[in-house]
């Protein structure tokens, strides 16, 4: 609650009511916007952490016409022939700094015992809704491939791009990605994902602020940093001035 009222309070002070003055302001990294997100990191690791449970809801809080959030779906050649049979050819490897790599299947990802959890998506952009979320825990495939003790962070690659071409990708840490309300989402309402809400695969981290669950997973790499990956930033939303731990 400390955390919102600073949030919401910091970006009335700077008229800040929506992603566009938040993308207008991005274009100094020594102006106000990125200083306000670098004090409300600050205050997420310090008063929050990774360990808190997100509040789950009931059916009749669910918001059936769950909106749209994110880069646009993916339209290239290589997604477009997933959707064409159903995403029965999508394969996600799941490597880097562990003892069994593997590649699984949407059938694989399935056949594992699958969590439902109602919880609320919370937009940067200021809007929120409760949706209905089936998948596999992110812990069980951790245990799965059994990260090496050098692992720290889980790094996304997901099939979405921007205008310019840049690919989508982002990251959590270990203890982020153990935690027991992390999903690999498979449905959203009772629904397998359709393609615009992410299909196949999402993440769904609901103790964050919704950019940090990736839509359109394509593969899943365990690293020690996440310098290398992009601007350094460990996202392409932090690489664009946005927080990297965005807790709720």
């Amino acid at each position: 609650m400390k955390r919102r009222l600073f949030v919401a309070s910091s970006l009335a002070a700077l008229g800040l009511t929506g992603c566009g003055p938040i993308k207008a302001g991005l274009s100094d990294p020594n102006g106000p916007v990125y200083k306000l997100l670098g004090t409300a990191q600050g205050l997420n690791l310090a008063v929050i952490g990774t360990h808190g449970m997100a509040r789950e809801y009931t059916d009749a809080d669910i918001d059936r016409d769950f909106r749209l959030e994110s880069l646009d779906t993916p339209s290239d050649a290589t997604y477009a022939a997933l959707r064409k049979d159903d995403f029965r050819s999508y394969v996600m490897p799941v490597d880097g700094l562990v003892d069994r790599p593997q590649t699984f299947t949407l059938a694989h990802l399935r056949a594992i015992p699958q969590r439902t959890q109602i919880t609320r998506h919370d937009c940067v952009e200021g809007w929120s809704q409760i949706g209905k979320w089936s998948g596999v825990p992110l812990a069980t495939i951790l245990a799965m491939v059994q990260p090496k003790p050098e692992a720290r962070y889980v790094i996304f690659s997901c099939f979405d791009k921007d205008e310019s071409g840049t690919q989508f990708y982002g990251s959590i840490d270990l203890h982020q990605a153990a935690h027991p309300q992390s999903l690999l989402s498979l449905d959203l309402n009772d629904k397998p994902l359709d393609p615009d809400h992410g299909a196949p695969v999402r993440l769904k981290v609901p103790i964050q602020l919704g950019y940090k669950s990736s839509k359109w997973v394509r593969k899943i790499t365990l690293a020690s940093t996440f310098k290398n990956l992009g601007g350094g930033n460990g996202g392409y939303w932090e690489d664009n001035g946005y927080a990297w731990y965005a807790g709720i």
